[in-house]
């Protein structure tokens, strides 16, 4: 088998859902889309940490264009419960199929690393694992009992599923206490159907809110992506919907397509059009707004989190 033939066997592994489906050409990204080579010391340091305690990032499973520059700083974005999702959302690049059991050391090996890292924050996300009753709640609930005994000192965001809308497993995790809880919404209801299949919006929606009725004091994130389609009053509904469920923090970033048999990126956002979202966010109630064609859930969470509680204070004196 020649080289050519390995790399498309590969994509065919990795997801076997869309091969059947049309290609669709990838866009020339336009000049303020850049992102920086993985080279410099600190991301290597960082991908030692991560390979010598065998852990997966979200940053390399999803092909984040900000792996470069995040790692160099040593922030990395751990991935939890395998690298194989149960999902097969026509966005994104993690591994579909059927995910191994689930690794029982891994919440010990995740906090030695956040440890090891010195991180003053961390974000901690997963794959969707339909398979398992709770979809992994537990399992969250273990990395972060784990994290808050290895590294004390370090605030802790977490990215979850959906959990299939089950309260119990959004419970379940909200009451270890994360600082801050985020779940996308990742794009308008009108385009779940093909962006996001087998996930509800209002599902979505309201595992927020449930977070935010459990612990009014826990911190809620979600983002979207932009350029698949979606209209500006489709995103300004969002907006509302998210601020409804009292929702704190947006991110909103472009949509980059990881290959040919991805959804298509029907329109590249231009930084003018992301300054004008981030105007109308911050005036629909949001304490925190990150808008820009690089923005990433987790891109910069550290500096986010300290305007997180700072925008709350400075509200709270105002009240």
């Amino acid at each position: 088998m020649d080289k050519d033939e390995v790399m498309v066997e590969t994509k065919k592994l990795r997801h076997p859902e869309k091969q059947h489906k049309p290609d669709n050409p990838i866009k020339r990204k336009p000049a303020w889309i850049r992102a920086k080579a993985p080279v410099s010391k600190g991301y290597q340091e960082t991908r030692k940490i991560m390979r010598d305690l065998n852990l997966r990032t979200v940053c390399e499973e999803a092909s984040c264009p900000n792996m470069g520059e995040c790692w160099q700083k040593k922030h990395a974005s751990f991935l939890i419960m395998g690298e194989i999702c149960t999902r097969a959302c026509s966005f994104c690049n993690v591994t579909t199929g059927k995910p191994d059991a689930l690794d029982n050391w891994e919440p010990v090996r995740v906090a030695t690393a956040i440890q090891k890292m010195n991180l003053r924050h961390v974000v901690i996300t997963s794959v969707d694992r339909d398979d398992l009753e709770d979809g992994g709640a537990e399992h969250f609930v273990k990395v972060i009992e784990e994290t808050r005994r290895l590294a004390p000192n370090t605030t802790i965001e977490i990215l979850t599923p959906d959990f299939k809308g089950k309260k119990d497993a959004v419970a379940t995790v909200a009451k270890a206490k994360p600082d801050v809880f985020n779940h996308n919404l990742e794009t308008v209801p009108r385009l779940y159907p093909s962006i996001r299949p087998g996930a509800s919006y209002f599902n979505s929606l309201n595992l927020l809110k449930t977070v935010k009725d459990l612990d009014p004091n826990t911190f809620t994130k979600s983002g979207i992506m932009v350029g698949l389609g979606e209209t500006r009053e489709e995103v300004m509904q969002v907006m509302d919907d998210m601020r409804s469920a009292d929702i704190d923090f947006l991110t909103i970033g472009q949509y980059l397509q990881p290959s040919v048999k991805h959804a298509e990126v029907k329109d590249y956002i231009t930084p003018e059009q992301f300054k004008s979202y981030e105007t109308l966010a911050k005036a629909k109630g949001f304490l925190v707004v990150s808008a820009t064609p690089m923005t990433r859930s987790s891109y910069h969470a550290d500096e986010d989190f300290e305007q997180l509680k700072a925008a709350r204070e400075s509200k709270n004196a105002v009240a």
